[in-house]
């Protein structure tokens, strides 16, 4: 049986709360702080303008050698300029929980990100994440922290951090 694994994200935002859910939680968005190397594309048509539970997204993406997988994710809960969660029903993974936090700090928002996922294909699964989904995910990561410095600004001191568990 292949093993469930964590990631933890913080990144601080220098721009108030209701900016920061005002941007995170348009699905529409999410397309402006992915890698575009991913093929990420947004191909549900009646997905909405914004989160609400119950809300069913659905993507094409290009994670391995350029093919194009599909991925349906359920936005599970919602609590307005607190969280939300998405949690896949079609695609890649055997799981993915992904728990978006926002909370105002002074000077702006720390936003923390929570994903638990599991592959499939059992030890093979287990390898593939040795191998490069851990690593893909890292730069996933990366990417979208840069993304968002260069759309809301550096915090002072850049104190963030990606922690795989």
């Amino acid at each position: 049986m292949s093993k469930v694994y964590s990631i933890k994200t913080v990144q601080r935002i220098p721009i108030d709360l209701a900016s920061a859910w005002d941007f995170f939680s348009k699905p529409d968005n999410l397309k402006d702080i992915t890698p575009s190397n991913l093929g990420f594309n947004i191909v549900s048509k009646h997905h909405g303008e914004r989160m609400y539970a119950g809300q069913i997204i659905e993507y094409k993406v290009s994670p391995v050698l350029g093919i194009p997988m599909y991925w349906m994710t359920e936005i599970t809960h919602v609590a307005d300029k607190q969280f939300f969660v998405d949690e896949q029903r079609f695609g890649p993974y055997t799981m993915w929980h992904h728990q978006h936090h926002f909370k105002a700090i002074d000077g702006g928002v720390e936003m923390t990100d929570i994903v638990h996922y599991k592959l499939p294909l059992f030890f093979l699964g287990d390898i593939a994440n040795t191998l490069f989904v851990k690593a893909q995910l890292r730069g996933i990561f990366t990417h979208r922290f840069k993304a968002v410095q260069e759309k809301f600004g550096v915090w002072p001191g850049d104190v963030n951090e990606v922690v795989f568990g």
